[in-house]
């Protein structure tokens, strides 16, 4: 298999989804910087500011997946990338708060075709061995982003306000959509950079691959199917763990250490340097076994609803052991995506896999929404962060549960973790 594909594919998918999550994490540190008071904001209108973006998120998945896989990734993120830098940056234009709620909204609709966009696109391009260090190259534009931006805009805010810090921060998404377009092609046959046995090598391999998956004739079958169902309610728990800790976090640590604005995002990005390192490891490891992948993801997110709770235990007189304690829990709510989003293709054929993802990622998208509307209300009514961990580690079990009830298994064919029986889906 050409290693090429590696070098000059991977960068581009890290950069295009990192600047994705720049655009809707950077509200934290908004919020933490002053935007709750510049624009007179209650509690509940503040996290409904911050949630709206996942409800805008949840709508548009499965569409966008259908015409990636019908028409164009490409094409899609493309177009993607200049609308959402534009609604990013005009977080920091509008004033008017009836605005910026259509503002945020608009900006998790035209994200939202962008991660089963890209999971279709890797599933043109990277075989099942491959295909959980690929999609963790993907998301690990998350906390990466997360890491470096919590450090930059503190800066931005300190030098520009939190206007600015929203306004520049919008700006490369569009100048990236075109590079996008010049280095991407949507499948092997279309890149001239592959000669026709390469080109061949790989087209020949994913088709192996689906000699030995259960038939599924039709989206409406794939989203019955009881893996789909499961996997989409456990990625439901789990990203309210996810983006209740992603937006809330610059807030509570201002709150608990009483520090400024840049020493709050420093610490901010602590947690994301240990998700960067787990979630390489875990998908190095995943790909060299890929029957264990469930085992990887509900341990990993086992350890971080202990360490939810463990900080509840706390409380908010022990700063520094209860900082150390959600470093934990960052890194151990990141570390298994890899493998998560490597188990729906190796379960599903090609013709339903990319929407059964987009699906599983809209009810993603749905808990991200709960997370981040009940941690900043949770924070803000009870004065503290210990509500929101409970509320956090309780999610976290329930998305433990979920994945230990899927059922997965090694196909006798010897392709890694197919399902060959159609019972399997019943």
């Amino acid at each position: 298999m050409p290693s090429s594909r590696w070098s000059r594919l991977i960068p581009v998918i890290f950069i295009t989804y990192s600047l994705a999550y720049l655009d809707r994490s950077n509200y934290g540190l908004g919020a933490a910087a002053g935007l709750k008071q510049a624009l007179h904001m209650s509690a509940a209108s503040s996290s409904l500011l911050a949630s709206l973006f996942f409800l805008g998120y949840f709508f548009f998945q499965v569409p966008g997946a259908h015409y990636a896989k019908k028409h164009s990734a490409k094409k899609l993120v493309f177009w993607a990338l200049i609308l959402w830098g534009i609604f990013a940056s005009l977080q920091g234009v509008i004033t008017n708060l009836p605005l910026l709620y259509v503002d945020r909204f608009l900006l998790g609709v035209v994200e939202s075709v962008v991660m089963p966009a890209m999971l279709i696109f890797i599933s043109h391009w990277f075989t099942n061995g491959e295909r959980s260090r690929a999609n963790t190259f993907l998301i690990l534009g998350n906390p990466i982003t997360v890491l470096w931006m919590s450090v930059i805009s503190g800066y931005l805010i300190q030098w520009f306000h939190w206007q600015g810090m929203f306004i520049i921060e919008g700006v490369p998404s569009i100048i990236w959509a075109v590079i996008w377009w010049a280095v991407v092609k949507d499948k092997p046959e279309q890149a001239r950079w592959l000669n026709q046995a390469e080109q061949q090598a790989i087209i020949t391999t994913l088709a192996a691959e689906q000699e030995g998956m259960a038939q599924v004739k039709n989206y409406r079958e794939a989203f019955c199917s009881r893996p789909v169902i499961l996997l989409s309610l456990q990625y439901f728990f789990w990203s309210i763990g996810v983006y209740g800790f992603v937006l809330w976090l610059p807030s509570m640590i201002k709150a608990a250490s009483h520090v400024g604005i840049v020493s709050t995002g420093w610490l901010s990005s602590v947690p994301y340097l240990l998700a960067a390192i787990l979630m390489l490891m875990t998908s190095f490891l995943s790909d060299r076994r890929p029957h264990t992948r469930k085992a990887y993801v509900w341990i990993s997110l086992l350890i971080g609803a202990v360490a939810f709770y463990l900080s509840y235990l706390l409380g908010s007189g022990h700063f520094a052991m209860s900082f150390i304690l959600l470093v934990i829990a960052g890194g151990a709510m990141y570390a298994p995506y890899g493998p998560f989003f490597a188990i729906v293709p190796s379960i599903l054929p090609s013709n339903v896999a990319g929407v059964a993802m987009a699906l599983i990622n809209c009810m993603g998208a749905l808990g991200s929404f709960v997370g981040s509307y009940f941690v900043g209300y949770l924070n803000n009514v009870t004065g503290g962060p210990n509500a929101s961990y409970i509320f956090m580690a309780l999610s976290l079990v329930l998305a433990v549960l979920l994945t230990m009830a899927v059922r997965v298994r090694k196909s006798g064919s010897g392709l890694n973790q197919v399902m060959s029986e159609r019972q399997m889906f019943r």
